[in-house]
């Protein structure tokens, strides 16, 4: 069942986010302040491409005031698309799962530093 809903993510959410955060990745690493920032948009990135199945363990603590500019700099408004996202998916049942996803970035999105993808 996993394998079918990470098809059906990777058809209509996941290519396209995982796209996008390649390529903010990419941007990031122009500069060399910016590189661990891309090196977080590239985990959210592989998480795009097949999320069912894992787990995010996000650990605040280890990079705080990473996570805080990652915040700042977008981290925030983030979550908050992803967390509208997965309340859309929800409202449907056949949604649910999808919208957990969701939730599981917009997670990710508030603390990616530290954040462990298993």
């Amino acid at each position: 069942m996993k394998f079918i809903a990470n098809v059906l993510w990777v058809l209509f959410t996941g290519l396209y986010t995982a796209i996008l955060y390649l390529v903010l990745g990419l941007a990031w690493c122009i500069s060399i302040i910016g590189i661990p920032f891309g090196l977080q948009a590239f985990k959210f990135a592989r998480l795009s491409i097949w999320p069912f199945g894992s787990k995010v363990k996000a650990k605040f603590s280890k990079h705080p005031i990473a996570n805080v500019i990652w915040l700042i700099f977008g981290g925030f408004t983030e979550a908050i698309l992803f967390l509208g996202f997965g309340i859309a998916w929800c409202v449907t049942i056949i949604g649910i799962p999808f919208g957990l996803q969701c939730f599981k970035f917009a997670k990710l999105s508030c603390m990616p530093f530290g954040a462990e993808i298993k």
